[in-house]
C-alpha cells in the first residue's frame, strides 16, 4: 500500500476514542474468623394500633413494666371459669345458712334478756324440777338393772319385783291393805240433807288431788265404786252406811287439805246444807277394808 492509502485509515483511528479499560473489582476484606449462621429472624407482628408518639417533654420510649404490674396485668380483668362460679355459689349457701342460725340464736338470747326477772325465776325452776325428775327416775332404773344384774338368782329377783308390782296394783284395785299419811274428814248430818251426789263430788275432789286410797264408813272406794241416795241415808256399791260419815284418805296432806277447803268446794257446798264437816291430818292412816276380785265376763288379756 501506498503512503496516501494508510493516511485515512490512521486518521480514522485517531477520530474513533480508545477503549477505557473498566477498573479491576475490589477485593473482599479477609475475615479473621467465620461467624455462625443465624436463624432467620421471626416476622414482626405489625399492630393495628398506629403507633403513639412519645408524649411531649418525655425523653425516649415508655420505661418497661415491673414485675408488679405485669402481675396485676395477668390477674385484672378476672376470668372466671365455670368451676370458679360453682364454688363461689356453695360458699355463698354455707355463708347464708350460718348467718340465719346465728340470727336465731340471737333471737332466742334477745327473748330471754327481755324476760323480766320473775319470769327467768320460774323457768331456772322448772328446769331444776324436770332435771331432778329425769334423774330420780334414771336413779331407779339403774338400780333395778343392777339388782337383776347382780343378783344370783335373776328369776327370783324378777318374781320379787313381780309380786312388788301386784301389791302396788293392789292397792289400787283396793284387794290389798294399805297405811300412810294423810287426812280424815267426818260429815255429820243430823237433818239428813247430805246426798249422794255430794259424797260422790268430795270422792272425785280427792282423787284430783292425789289420793291413793279411800275408805268410807268400812267400804273401800275403787274405780267402780258408785253411790245412790237410800232415804235418809247413803248406799255405797249397795252398801248402806249411816251419818256420820268419815272418809279415810291416804295421800299427800298438803294437796288434800287444801283441795276440799277451796272457796266454793266440798266443805262451804256441805256446810251449806247445814251440815258439819272435820278435816284432820294424820301421819298414819290404815286403810283396811277390801274388795274381792271379780272375774271379767268379757274382757280379757291381750298380751300373748
Amino acid at each position: 500500500m501506498s503512503n496516501q492509502d494508510e493516511q485515512p485509515e490512521n486518521r480514522l483511528r485517531k477520530e474513533l476514542p480508545e477503549e477505557v479499560p473498566s477498573p479491576p473489582p475490589a477485593a473482599e476484606p479477609e475475615r479473621p474468623h467465620a461467624e455462625p449462621e443465624r436463624p432467620p429472624a421471626e416476622p414482626q407482628r405489625v399492630s393495628a394500633e398506629p403507633e403513639r408518639a412519645p408524649a411531649e417533654g418525655a425523653e425516649g420510649a415508655e420505661p418497661p413494666l415491673t414485675g408488679r404490674q405485669r402481675l396485676v396485668q395477668g390477674v385484672w380483668p378476672p376470668r372466671v371459669t365455670r368451676a370458679q362460679l360453682i364454688v363461689a355459689v356453695l360458699l355463698f349457701g354455707l355463708g347464708f345458712g350460718l348467718a340465719v342460725q346465728v340470727a336465731s340464736n340471737s333471737d332466742s338470747d334477745s327473748a330471754l334478756r327481755g324476760a323480766r326477772q320473775e319470769d327467768l325465776v320460774r323457768i331456772l325452776d322448772e328446769l331444776d324440777d324436770r332435771t331432778q325428775r329425769l334423774e330420780d327416775e334414771k336413779q331407779g332404773l339403774e338400780k333395778q338393772r343392777q339388782e337383776l344384774q347382780s343378783s344370783s338368782d335373776q328369776a327370783a329377783e324378777a318374781r320379787r319385783q313381780t309380786a312388788e308390782k301386784e301389791k302396788q296394783l293392789g292397792i289400787l284395785a283396793g284387794t290389798v291393805a294399805a297405811q300412810g299419811p294423810g287426812i280424815t274428814m267426818t260429815i255429820d248430818d243430823t237433818k239428813g240433807t247430805v246426798k249422794a251426789d255430794m259424797l260422790l263430788d268430795a270422792v272425785q275432789e280427792l282423787r284430783a288431788a292425789g289420793a291413793e286410797a279411800i275408805q268410807v264408813n268400812g267400804v273401800r272406794v275403787v274405780a267402780s265404786t258408785y253411790f245412790t241416795d237410800s232415804g235418809k241415808s247413803v248406799g255405797v256399791d249397795g252398801n248402806k252406811i249411816d251419818q256420820p260419815y268419815r272418809f279415810k284418805v291416804i295421800g299427800k296432806s298438803q294437796d288434800l287439805e287444801p283441795a276440799l277447803n277451796i272457796p266454793g268446794g266440798v266443805v262451804q257446798t256441805l256446810e251449806k246444807e247445814q251440815a258439819t264437816v272435820t278435816v284432820e291430818r294424820v301421819d298414819k292412816i290404815v286403810v283396811d277394808a277390801l274388795r274381792q276380785v271379780k272375774q271379767p265376763d268379757y274382757a280379757r288379756s291381750s298380751s300373748r
